[in-house]
């Protein structure tokens, strides 16, 4: 047992240090906490709030609002944050407006984080989307590209300068896309004087839900001592009982520092403790993370408390951490998607972060109230399409068991252009951002690199060959795939990817009203895509349109009773393809959600299996029976656990 033992320390140790290598990114992005030695300030609530409506979208920079109060060069409203500005205000100009908003808010910081210059002050972004420029009393403190991952900047000399005055933080966010950008874009200017006004432009987009815009996740004020740990990272392994936790701090501000490093089970017994910057801990009687409905017991966490302390001659300095740690094991054979070596099977969902109002800003009340849902439904698994969600949700995520498969925002890559080197690089920037943040998290058990790319376009091979490399060579622990489409004959980017991830929509977009043909065709996909790559499949996504309390007998599209239908057709080749090497089923759509104005959508993609407003429609109990009916099936579960399919 010692033997094995050790030989299961030096296999995970080779995978750690090649996970350890490809950290190419100069800090880390720990998400934000209170400690003994750290204090938060959130920011959430009203800011004032500008469009820069003029006709090149650049008033502000010329005009420099971001040097005075932004209420001192001209009318401000108040705007909710974190919230998408769209569906805030009766002003149909501002919902679809593209280029420069301005937002700003005045903060009192308590004195003792200024008086103290061996505190960092940092500001963080959560989100905003798309590109960022932030101000502090009115110098630049950092830019950033992508509107879904966060960002953040060191403020505490700025306001130190005049500890008198309040600090007033300005971002200005612009929504624009362009064939550079993740997802693409690209603004179309409409020339002709007798059709559209002076300077009129729209913003075309390849995806199929709303541009939503603005600061879409909370806005942090919080505190580090001068030395700090900056980063934490961890990989986990287990042999019988005995479960291994590769770590590897970083810390900034200091030359030398001490550390102790604990690992507490969840009733704060400590297990294991290292006094390393790296190591290993071995765990005795370990509980493992399983996902929900897997297990009796899912989602057990443990502790990471990382304790720093350090000096630089004038001062002493402590700092605490804390990181949940899951210990699991991810793995894939030709036919099996392995966690903890046994099989799982994916039956879940597809979501978006969008509601009534607020669009993709975040809101406690609905994330409890969706993962409520999926645990209703029976649902033990979600894809971030068609970007990284809020890091509340990964959280969430690993506390029920919920297993993600997170998505990098690289959605409608349509145009040949978007395929070239500036692309391919942001790309590239985009994946190490995505890794650095959610690397640690035992829900996120697969890396999705885009969503139904035009991927038979000659450059696609190279340039899906160069991201999914990059990205097994960021994190060498998990699989990573990306979404397709049922043509796997033109696909360049399969032959790089651990699992196929197809969508088709068989009755729907093809041959629409003819549900006779989804066994057929829905076989013959499975069929050609094993054969040509031999690697399990996951349905990534199904479905149909429904206009809740649309009825039709015989069934017709657009009402419950055809959706109905489309996924009980969709089930029966399930049930025969997974005894093979189908792994997973993903519906599209978990709830109805907002699209672009277009004669294809009425107030949007109703593909959803709840409405927008999270009432279940006649399929959400089709899909409970069967997810409840494959957990009985698949789980490791106690009879009192098990729930009837009527239930």
């Amino acid at each position: 047992m010692l033997v094995c033992v050790k030989h299961l320390v030096l296999r995970a140790l080779c995978v750690f240090a090649a996970f350890d290598a490809a950290c190419l990114l100069d800090t880390g992005m720990l998400l934000p906490q209170e400690s003994s030695s750290r204090e938060l300030k959130d920011l959430s609530g009203l800011w004032d709030f500008r469009a820069d409506k003029s006709p090149s979208r650049k008033q502000g920079f010329e005009s420099a609002w971001f040097s005075r109060r932004l209420a001192e060069s001209g009318p401000v409203i108040d705007m909710p944050v974190p919230a998408s500005y769209n569906d805030i205000t009766q002003d149909s100009t501002l919902r679809d407006f593209i280029g420069w908003v301005w937002y700003e808010r005045e903060v009192v910081v308590p004195a003792r984080w200024i008086a103290d210059e061996g505190t960092r002050v940092v500001l963080r972004v959560g989100s905003a989307h798309y590109y960022s420029v932030v101000w502090v009393n009115g110098v630049k403190v950092t830019e950033h590209e992508g509107g879904h991952l966060p960002f953040e900047a060191e403020i505490g000399s700025v306001i130190r300068k005049d500890p008198t005055v309040p600090c007033r933080i300005t971002i200005a966010v612009n929504n624009t896309l362009t064939l550079e950008t993740l997802p693409p874009g690209i603004i179309q200017h409409m020339d002709n004087p007798k059709m559209y006004p002076d300077g009129y432009f729209v913003q075309n987009i390849y995806f199929d839900f709303f541009n939503y815009a603005g600061i879409h996740r909370p806005v942090l004020l919080y505190t580090t001592p001068k030395a700090y740990v900056d980063d934490i990272t961890v990989v986990t392994d287990f042999l019988d009982s005995t479960g291994l936790v590769m770590y590897k701090v970083t810390v900034q501000g200091a030359a030398t520092a001490t550390l102790k490093v604990t690992l507490m089970d969840k009733d704060k017994h400590c297990v294991a403790s290292s006094s390393g910057p790296s190591g290993v801990l071995k765990v005795a009687d370990v509980k493992l993370w399983w996902p929900y409905l897997m297990h009796v017991n899912p989602g057990y966490l443990y502790s990471m408390e990382v304790r720093l302390v350090a000096a630089d001659g004038k001062s002493n300095y402590e700092d605490v951490y804390t990181l949940p740690v899951g210990i699991r094991t991810v793995n894939v054979t030709s036919t099996q998607f392995l966690i903890n070596n046994k099989p799982f099977y994916f039956h879940g969902v597809n979501k978006h972060e969008d509601s009534d109002i607020r669009g993709k800003g975040l809101d406690w009340p609905l994330i409890v109230k969706d993962f409520n849902l999926i645990k209703w439904l029976g649902a033990n698994s979600f894809r971030t399409s068609h970007y990284p969600y809020a890091e509340e949700i990964l959280q969430m995520c690993d506390r029920h068991g919920i297993v993600v498969i997170d998505e990098c925002p690289g959605v409608g890559i349509k145009d040949i252009r978007s395929f070239k080197n500036a692309s391919l690089t942001h790309h590239l920037v985009v994946m190490e951002e995505l890794v650095r943040r959610d690397k640690n998290h035992p829900s996120v058990v697969m890396w999705s690199v885009a969503n139904e790319p035009a991927a038979e376009m000659p450059p696609a091979e190279y340039y899906f060959k160069t991201v999914i490399k990059h990205t097994k060579t960021l994190d060498p622990t998990r699989p990573v795939t990306f979404i397709t489409d049922s043509n796997y004959a033109r696909d360049k980017g399969a032959p790089f990817v651990d699992v196929i991830c197809v969508n088709s929509y068989f009755s729907w977009y093809h041959d629409p009203g003819h549900l006779e043909v989804i066994p057929i065709q829905l076989k013959t996909q499975f069929e050609n895509w094993y054969q040509k790559y031999q690697k399990p499949i996951i349905q990534s996504e199904y479905g149909a349109d429904v206009v809740p309390g649309l009825h039709s007998d015989p069934p017709l599209m657009f009402t419950e009773e055809y959706q109905k239908v489309v996924l009980q057709n969709y089930h029966d080749v399930f049930d025969q393809k997974r005894k093979q090497y189908v792994i997973g089923e993903l519906i599209w759509n978990f709830a109805d959600f907002m699209t672009a104005q277009g004669v294809l959508r009425v107030v949007g993609n109703k593909k959803g299996i709840f409405t927008r407003q999270r009432q279940p429609k006649a399929a959400a109990f089709i899909l409970r029976d069967r997810y409840w009916k494959l957990a009985n099936e698949t789980g490791r579960l106690p009879p009192w656990t098990k729930f009837p399919c009527s239930q």
